[in-house]
């Protein structure tokens, strides 16, 4: 059963000429059974072999998360028993060490990878792509170049060959449009099957888009390299064009379907993204809709239309779940309401009061839409915090008996700090600097919330921070502290890294920062480094305790991790958010002692 249904929706096309043509001959016949055979089996084998990674790839993810649980479960108690086991969980195990040094965490050469490459101020030409990630693109191309020629004899004197190529390379290309749809969105269930990030996904998009584009060129070459060959190059030309005409619709929607995957291509190399990225984004649906169009008419009552639909369905799927977040999390108590204040250092504190709220943890990031500022567009921030706060009827100024403070909703608001830079966020911030006191309020809409992640089995935590990047890091603080302080989790040393160019800068956090200051048996576990990079003066360097202390100038990120290794409790979790500098620092830091300690890297990065 299963096979009679891949052989249908993976089954290749028959040669276009046979209906022009005369009557297939017996080999002509049994040629293009085998053909259909061969291409069933190519398409078979790539399934198979996404099924074989990410199979591998969920029982490494659930196999980490068992042993983080047991970790976490086996250190909960205080006391020097646990402090015993803390001891065994902080060595490491050196095979496992050494994949995390050479292949898992490690950059494609010796340190860069995060930091981005500039040919000026203004042009972004992207950053490299970890050792991974790129054993994986090379391996996923060497595949696909590997299944367009294989089985194909390319010494047959008819010349079926290019016959044989151009469907293969056409059923292929159809063929990765389902990863490249689906890895495209934001509610890819394989982003918390996986626990891999979005942006790696993201850049695995990027590559299979390349890959669809060279098949599809490949395709179109075929046929017409196969028209030339068989019939002399001026009759051969004169057929090419001659069937690139509307009234031809196998030809002509295949032509346009190459040429704007051709546009998408142009249109994409990162210069071009991020310096007119929304202007991009909103051309390159525009050029996928038309290519996707275009290949349904071209696959019009061929059966490689089957795996289109599949790859449309995604597509489909996945903008519903966008719509019907929108939905649940914005409408029906009201609309969520924005209060975006101007802060120093060219930043907003955004407040969002949600109409319906979720349950907040760290890690977490959201997509906002803000229609007084940018339309319809939408774009990713992390959550820096989040109040509950008591809210009463508009016809009730204050609570009058007990009941009503019981019968009071809880309202959460949720903050971000996003920094100005260009388009949308300059936008909001020259908004609010306008506003009457600083700040003004807007309907906004919030799609999410995606992602979490929890460093409560790690008996030693280090966050690094630079910039805006403290956002990610903040709900991390608070979330340790707060489980420590509740016996819940096995962390007993919290070390926030924080690089930051003015003292102003602090203003950001710092309401936020002095409930933390506050909280229960933080003196036991948090210590709070802060680097000022560009000090107006000496006298702004000040540390106001021994667990927060301020220093000028940029951290030695490797003197830092070494001297907790010296006091190190348990298993080391080092996060780091922040510039791309400073995450290859800290990268390269921990792959230096990764097989002296047990320590895993996190990296909070977002690249488009």
């Amino acid at each position: 059963m299963t096979s009679t249904i891949i052989l249908a929706l993976f089954a290749a096309a028959l040669p276009c000429t046979l209906a022009q043509d005369a009557p297939p001959t017996p080999e002509q016949i049994a040629h293009q059974t085998w053909a259909v055979n061969s291409n069933s089996q190519i398409c078979k084998y790539t399934a198979l072999t996404w099924a074989a990674i990410i199979a591998a790839m969920l029982v490494y993810r659930w196999t980490l998360y068992l042993l983080r649980h047991v970790r976490r479960l086996a250190n909960l108690n205080h006391g020097p028993t646990s402090d015993g086991r803390q001891k065994y969980f902080s060595i490491p195990n050196e095979n496992y060490a050494k994949a995390k040094r050479h292949l898992i965490s490690a950059p494609l050469f010796r340190k860069r990878h995060n930091r981005e490459f500039h040919l000026s101020s203004a042009m972004n030409v992207g950053t490299l792509p970890g050792r991974l990630q790129t054993l994986f693109l090379v391996g996923y191309f060497v595949m696909n170049i590997a299944f367009c020629v294989i089985t194909i004899n390319w010494h047959d004197t008819n010349k079926t060959y290019y016959d044989d190529a151009r469907n293969r390379t056409g059923v292929l290309a159809v063929l990765n449009m389902i990863p490249l749809f689906l890895l495209a969105g934001r509610n890819n269930p394989l982003i918390w099957m996986l626990d891999i990030s979005f942006d790696t996904y993201n850049l695995i998009h990027r590559w299979i888009g390349r890959i669809v584009v060279i098949e599809a060129i490949a395709h179109t070459t075929f046929w017409m390299a196969g028209k030339i060959a068989l019939m002399g190059p001026a009759t051969g030309w004169a057929m090419v064009t001659t069937a690139m005409v509307p009234s031809n619709q196998l030809i002509f929607t295949g032509t346009i379907g190459t040429c704007s995957f051709v546009a998408i291509l142009l249109q994409s190399p990162s210069i071009v993204r991020h310096a007119f990225y929304e202007t991009f984004l909103h051309v390159h649906i525009a050029l996928a809709i038309i290519a996707t169009s275009a290949v349904w008419m071209h696959l019009d009552t061929l059966p490689q239309q089957s795996i289109l639909l599949g790859a449309i369905i995604c597509w489909a799927i996945e903008r519903s779940l966008r719509l019907y977040r929108l939905v649940r999390t914005n409408l029906g108590n009201g609309v969520t309401k924005a209060e975006v204040e101007a802060l120093p250092g060219d930043a907003v504190r955004v407040t969002l009061r949600i109409a319906k709220p979720w349950k907040f943890q760290p890690g977490q990031h959201i997509y906002m839409y803000m229609p007084s500022v940018g339309l319809w567009t939408s774009h990713p921030f992390s959550l820096a915090w989040s109040d509950e706060q008591p809210t009463f009827g508009a016809e009730k100024a204050l609570p009058l008996s007990r009941q009503d403070l019981f019968a009071a909703r809880k309202s959460a608001s949720m903050s971000l700090i996003i920094r100005r830079r260009t388009g949308f966020t300059d936008k909001m911030y020259r908004k609010a600097e306008l506003s009457a006191g600083g700040k003004f309020m807007t309907t906004a809409f919030v799609e999410g919330p995606y992602g979490n992640q929890s460093f409560q089995s790690y008996g030693t935590v280090m966050l690094f921070a630079a910039g805006v990047g403290i956002t990610h890091q903040v709900p991390h603080v608070r979330d340790l502290v707060a489980a420590h302080a509740n016996g819940m989790c096995a962390t007993r040393k919290v070390i926030l890294v924080w690089i930051i160019q003015s003292p102003e800068h602090l203003e950001w956090i710092r309401p936020w920062m002095t409930q933390i200051l506050g909280m229960e048996k933080r003196r036991e576990i948090l210590r709070i480094l802060l680097f000022v990079t560009r000090p107006r003066s000496t006298k702004e360097i000040h540390s106001p305790s021994s667990s927060v202390q301020m220093f000028p100038g940029k951290p030695d990120v490797g003197a830092l991790i070494e001297k907790e290794i010296g006091g190190q409790v348990g298993a080391m979790a080092v996060s780091v958010c922040g510039t791309g500098s400073l995450s290859d620092d800290v990268r390269g830091a921990v792959r230096e002692r990764c097989e002296r300690s047990e320590m895993d890297f996190f990296e909070e990065a977002f690249s488009w």
